[in-house]
This record gives structure tokens, sequence and C-alpha cells, in this order.
């Protein structure tokens, strides 16, 4: 019982900041998910439904860079490689979409180093 409550809780929470959030072709949405070992972002064109570009803390490029992988320094590389994938796509506008998370963080990191690269958002 107390399980169908905290997934109601996270649901609550996932849609009260997603309300507002919706990704265009002119400025897709900059979606993150993460766990407690990974950290996966996404940049998503919502009228289309189509991905445009992705990173993450499993990608085979980034596997050099990271030594573990659910720290703020992996958050930061895989916010660097989101913003770099963008940048090369055409994609310089994103809505940021933290997905229920607080922003601080890991996901404050990402938010960060994708603005560090180049992203506007």
């Amino acid at each position: 019982m107390q399980s169908e409550r905290i997934k109601k809780a996270r649901l609550r929470r996932k849609y009260r900041a997603r309300k507002r959030i919706f990704g265009s072709t002119e400025r897709p949405r900059l979606s993150v998910f993460r766990t407690s070992r990974h950290i996966y972002v996404q940049i998503i064109d919502d009228y289309a439904g189509v991905t445009l570009a992705s990173a993450s803390t499993q990608s085979k490029s980034l596997r050099p860079e990271i030594v573990k992988s659910g720290n703020i320094t992996a958050a930061g590389v895989v916010g660097r490689a989101i913003a770099k994938q963008a940048l090369g796509v055409g994609i310089q506008r994103v809505s940021f979409d933290r997905n229920r998370y607080q922003y601080h963080g890991r996901v404050k990191a990402l938010a960060d180093a994708a603005r560090e690269a180049g992203l506007v958002f």
C-alpha cells in the first residue's frame, strides 16, 4: 500500500514540473532522468514526438571521461556532451525539464555544464 502512495507522489511531482513545459520545433525540451548510478538526458521535440539528441553516463563515447557515473562530475560531462550534440544538430535554445527532481546536485551540475557549453535555457 505504501509503495502505491509513493508512486502517486512521484507522478504528482512529475506532472507539477511538466505542467508548463512543452518542447516545440524551435525550442525543444531537455529532459533529465537520473538513478542512483546514472544520469540520462534527451532533447525532445514534443510536436513531432522525436528525440533529437541524447547522452548518458552509459554512452560509450563518454566512458573514458567518467570515473564514477553517479556523481556531480559525471553529470557535468553529460551536460557538456548534450550541449555539443545539440549545437551540432542546430539547436541553441531548449526548455529545461527537471522531471520531478529538485534543482540541485547532479541535476544542477548538468544544467550548468550545458549552459557553459552554449545551450540557452
